[in-house]
């Protein structure tokens, strides 16, 4: 008979002895299926209950977001003037200029480092792809001190390569 503080010994089961076998790959098993996606309780309530803000409002926005914008305002500001000769042109924002040693006289540069470039195109009527012009973002973040300071940079080189597609002073542009 046992003592009272001792525990009783434990007969192995033939049955549970089989499945022990595999008893690591149960363990994933259960792990797997208890959740799908990883989604954890809070017990003690002190987790977010909601979203902070309503979802048509951007809590924060990129540099990228940013800086498109900017691009978007400089055109929209030619586009009062000059739009018909819009019309036709693409605009594009690129990270950084692709690297190419040598570059043609449809690239604006500061320095060895090109800012825009200009793609020139034909018309739709004659079926060849629309003049484009290319923003590069990160050499014009560099240069500017401040975000109004980045938008009067951007607004300069969109002009400057609008001219140069026109054939036109820039003094004539803005």
């Amino acid at each position: 008979m046992p003592s009272r503080g001792s525990r009783p010994t434990r007969r192995p089961n033939p049955a549970v002895a089989g499945r022990r076998q595999g008893y690591a790959s149960g363990v994933e098993e259960r792990r797997s299926s208890r959740r799908p996606g990883g989604a954890r309780r809070d017990r003690r309530g002190r987790g977010l209950r909601g979203r902070l803000a309503p979802a048509a409002v951007p809590l924060s926005r990129t540099r990228s977001e940013i800086f498109d914008d900017l691009v978007l305002d400089a055109v929209e500001g030619l586009e009062r003037r000059w739009a018909k000769q819009l019309a036709n042109i693409e605009f594009a924002v690129e990270d950084v200029p692709p690297d190419l040693n040598v570059y043609d006289s449809d690239v604006l540069e500061d320095g060895e480092v090109p800012l825009a470039r200009l793609l020139p195109g034909r018309p739709k009527d004659q079926g060849g792809p629309a003049p484009r012009i290319v923003v590069y973002r990160r050499p014009l973040e560099f240069r500017a001190a401040n975000r109004d300071d980045l938008a009067d940079l951007v607004h300069d080189v969109v002009v400057e390569q609008f001219a140069n597609l026109l054939g036109v002073s820039p003094e004539d542009i803005d």
